[in-house]
């Protein structure tokens, strides 16, 4: 009797837990929605990840700041509970990687779309930020504004490492494309960053951007090369105060290298985002 009490209760609990393996699905995250959209120039697929605050479809009249970032997968989850505790009123809007490149690398399309200068030693198309910086003006903005309640006057690009080197570049090729700029850790190097300079002395020092604002941030444990240009590229905003771009200064994440330094820079910037928008 013994054994078959035991057997019995041995089946109910493998049935339990098959209906619970079975009952299982995949997290979503809250109030956010992906939307597939194509690059009209070159017919790239992407999608956006767009997560919309608490109480948006009860605000019929509230326009609301975007934030835009690039490296969806990488980035929305520290994005979205950062502004969940800071910035409770900011649409968040993840760009993705191309979806149709037929690579099996997730992210290699960013190599290509984030870079500024094209590089002979590497197999992976590279230079065509301008292309991708088309995209996110003709289609991505244009997209979000005319399908949600937004102030086109608050916009913010989010990028990290080559993210942060591809806002670099907008910021001082068509720096009206956003308000606030977050470049975090910026992959420059020494052929992307003299491009940028080289930028700075033909272009953006003529130029009125007025009330553009920059956070820049970098690992304390980075490498110096890193260090170094990064350094360098805020003496670089410093010089365009003259064009109306303003600059917090460089951002040391203490005891942090490349990888660990993300975190806080997700949280430092956007708290200091709040504080420029709210002003």
């Amino acid at each position: 009797m013994k054994y078959l009490l035991h057997c019995f209760v041995a089946l109910l609990l493998l049935a339990v837990a098959g209906v619970g393996v079975a009952e299982q699905k995949a997290y979503e995250m809250p109030r956010t929605q992906v939307v597939p959209i194509k690059d009209s120039n070159t017919g790239r697929q992407y999608e956006l990840y767009i997560r919309l605050p608490e109480g948006y479809s009860d605000t019929a009249d509230t326009p609301y700041p975007v934030i835009y970032a690039t490296d969806a997968v990488w980035h929305m989850e520290m994005l979205s509970g950062s502004t969940e505790y800071l910035m409770q009123n900011a649409i968040v809007v993840g760009i993705s990687w191309q979806t149709d490149l037929g690579d099996d690398r997730a992210h290699a399309s960013r190599s290509r779309d984030y870079t500024i200068v094209k590089y002979a030693q590497t197999d992976r198309p590279t230079g065509e930020a301008l292309n991708h910086l088309s995209f996110i003006r003709d289609d991505v903005i244009k997209t979000i504004e005319n399908n949600f309640r937004t102030d086109p006057d608050e916009r913010t690009y989010f990028g990290y490492s080559a993210g942060g080197e591809f806002g670099a570049y907008i910021l001082m090729t068509q720096p009206d494309s956003f308000k606030h700029y977050i470049l975090g850790s910026p992959a420059f190097d020494q052929q992307s960053f003299a491009y940028l300079e080289k930028l700075v002395v033909d272009t953006t020092l003529q130029q009125q951007q007025p009330g553009v604002a920059v956070f820049l941030s970098i690992g304390e444990l980075e490498r110096p090369e890193s260090m170094s240009f990064t350094r360098e590229f805020e003496s670089l905003l410093q010089q365009s105060k003259a064009a109306g771009i303003a600059s917090t200064g460089l951002e040391i994440i203490e005891n942090s290298d490349h990888g660990s330094a993300f975190p806080a820079t997700v949280v430092r910037s956007i708290k200091w985002l709040s504080g420029q928008i709210t002003e």
